[in-house]
């Protein structure tokens, strides 16, 4: 999950995603948080400390699964449908957003955040104990509807449980807990996947999964369960919503096959990819998203301009330096340590009153930085160019998508009314998802017609660095790049002007 993201994967990435951002630090997300009378005040207190250890848990997810992710896929004899696991779970998680939203306006947030948390430690141990590649990529899938169903559930506790001065606090934190998850997580994973094998970091993070139950559920019964107005009868599920969820989600995974396969007969299920995302798209998604309205519909589009150039970008990093530079996993996914703190630090300085009335102007630049950090990652391939470049880089990138993510998610809040934040949270997560899926399947595309299924499922990294292709990564780097800077240009239509 990038959460961005939760992630990010939502993301960062959310989540992850990515989807959510913090203060600098090398200490723990608590400690980072606003104590008086802030999100750490006694009111407070266990709800903040419950959320962002599920934070915590889909952040440590994400770094110790991305590295462990291209030796997985070497094992299982499965490098041409790389992008496969990684869109798999943005896949699935877009139904599972459109559902979430629905279910936590209906009845509150409690049930999905729970059952999602469940779903995501069952999809991992479903990956974990695959035997082929399409069986990883499923696992992958059920574990993108826990992660779908949690993002948008945290979203909806936020909204509800925490007055509109502190959520850019608690966004903060969110992404101050990818700090120390962004330096352990690369290192304890490379050292399982090398040591015991890859398996073991899919089988062993559930393990995980009990301590945020314990501490998050019963202070999100006491704060922000039930629906958002107890005296009104309870909003029925609209169906409608549903099937296009379900149409959005079969839509992406038709154009996401017939990405990876590149035959004709492909223009089939990428006929009937685009037949059934665009009406389902232009259904869920705010009227005037893709003209880039101001306001809302800009919000909705920046987020995933920016999680998808940037998640799409960062899911071929380990495999590039794996396979083209001969780093163990465990120093690939270390490369990338620097940013988490880079995230968090990116999404503290938004979260500061002063740079409010600035926000369009701090989520140009971020995109800007973006843009900048996705361009500069391919030129690792030139042998002269130390590793150590491409992990400044991405830590400039990062300190870009802390700021822009988190914006965007303060600003979806501050323009939605209660009962319509779960909706609206779905329309931010859905953009986010979708975006990611598409662009996975595009760059996909460009490195499978590029060669880059020519790593061997059995190869070293020294053999799979003359076996295949550095052009089939440039073509996934500099579109993605090209991507980030238009949203510099939506970035500047988020505000609706005063009249």
């Amino acid at each position: 999950m990038t959460v961005p993201d939760p992630g990010d994967t939502t993301a960062p990435p959310d989540l992850a995603a990515s989807a959510v951002s913090a203060p600098p630090g090398t200490g723990s997300a608590a400690s980072s948080l606003p104590r008086a009378g802030g999100v750490l005040g006694p009111e407070h207190r266990a709800l903040s400390v419950g959320i962002v250890s599920v934070v915590l848990l889909i952040a440590f997810e994400a770094t110790a699964v991305g590295t462990a992710m291209p030796v997985a896929a070497r094992e299982l004899n499965g490098i041409p449908l790389y992008a496969f696991a990684f869109s798999a779970y943005f896949t699935t998680s877009l139904f599972a957003m459109v559902f979430s939203g629905q279910w936590a306006d209906r009845s509150g947030p409690l049930a999905p955040l729970a059952t999602g948390i469940g779903a995501f430690g069952a999809g991992l141990l479903l990956s974990g104990t695959a035997s082929t590649m399409w069986l990883f990529i499923l696992g992958r899938a059920v574990q993108g509807v826990g992660g779908g169903l949690v993002i948008v559930a945290l979203y909806v506790v936020v909204s509800r449980a925490y007055p509109e001065r502190l959520r850019p606090a608690i966004m903060a934190a969110f992404a101050a807990s990818w700090v120390i998850p962004s330096v352990v997580g690369p290192l304890a994973s490379g050292t399982v996947t090398e040591h015991l094998g890859w398996r073991w970091v899919f089988i062993g993070i559930p393990v995980l999964v009990v301590p945020p139950l314990a501490l998050a559920l019963p202070a999100i019964r006491a704060r922000a369960a039930g629906p958002a107005d107890p005296s009104a009868p309870a909003p029925a599920f609209d169906r409608r919503r549903i099937r296009l969820a379900f149409a959005i989600s079969l839509g992406a995974a038709l154009l996401q096959y017939a990405g990876q396969e590149l035959r004709w007969f492909s223009l089939v299920p990428a006929a009937a990819g685009v037949a059934f995302l665009v009406p389902a798209v232009l259904g869920l998604l705010p009227v005037g998203t893709w003209r880039a309205a101001r306001g809302l519909p800009s919000v909705v589009l920046l987020r995933g301009v920016a999680a998808g150039a940037f998640v799409s970008a960062e899911s071929f990093v380990p495999l590039m330096l794996v396979t083209q530079r001969g780093l163990s996993p465990t120093m690939a996914g270390l490369s990338l340590a620097l940013g988490g703190a880079a995230w968090a630090l990116g999404s503290y300085v938004q979260s500061r009153p002063r740079l409010e009335p600035y926000r369009e102007r701090l989520m140009a630049g971020g995109m800007v930085l973006v843009a900048l950090a996705i361009a500069v990652a391919p030129s690792v391939l030139i042998e002269a160019v130390p590793v150590w470049v491409l992990a400044a880089g991405w830590g400039v990138g990062c300190l870009g998508m802390g700021a822009v993510i988190a914006s965007t998610s303060v600003l979806l809040l501050k323009l939605s009314a209660p009962e319509e934040a779960g909706a609206n949270s779905a329309a931010l997560q859905i953009s986010d998802g979708l975006s990611n899926v598409l662009l996975l399947a595009a760059g996909g595309a460009a490195f499978a017609a590029l060669g880059g299924g020519a790593v061997g499922a059995h190869a070293t990294a020294a053999d799979a660095a003359t076996g295949s292709h550095p052009a089939a990564f440039v073509a996934v780097f500099l579109p993605m790049a090209v991507v980030a800077l238009a949203g510099v240009w939506v970035a500047t239509r988020v505000r609706v002007p005063v009249r």
